[in-house]
């Protein structure tokens, strides 16, 4: 039974936390050793008591469907970028700002090193 065990769990995953939200991007295996991707949504909801529980929402992507999936979704931001390019100035500014950090920490180092 162990080794069913290791294939529910996520071998990659990476979280986006974005506002009340959180994003989960996990890759999973099947038990024929091939990967796939479930995508989940989770919000903090409180009920009319004030009780807490996470509402979660999730899609799986199967291997087959990840060049499409990429596809579709590249070409809907690339959209959006067009016609709200203000919605991505936060990220672009934070990517400035990172590689000029990046920058400092090399000039840095080669300092240090010569």
């Amino acid at each position: 039974m162990e080794g069913t065990d290791r294939r529910r769990e996520e071998i990659y995953s990476v979280a986006v936390r974005a506002g009340k939200r959180t994003y989960f991007f996990d890759v999973k295996e099947t038990r024929q050793g091939d990967y796939y991707l479930t995508l989940t949504e989770s919000k903090k909801v409180f009920d009319k008591d004030g009780n807490s529980r996470f509402e979660k929402h999730k899609i799986f992507l199967y291997k087959e469907d990840f060049e499409k999936f990429m596809d579709g979704y590249l070409e809907v931001v690339d959209f959006v970028k067009k016609e709200k390019p203000d919605y991505f100035e936060r990220v672009e500014q934070e990517r400035k700002e990172a590689a000029l950090l990046n920058e400092e920490n090399d000039s840095d180092e080669n300092e240090i090193n010569e």
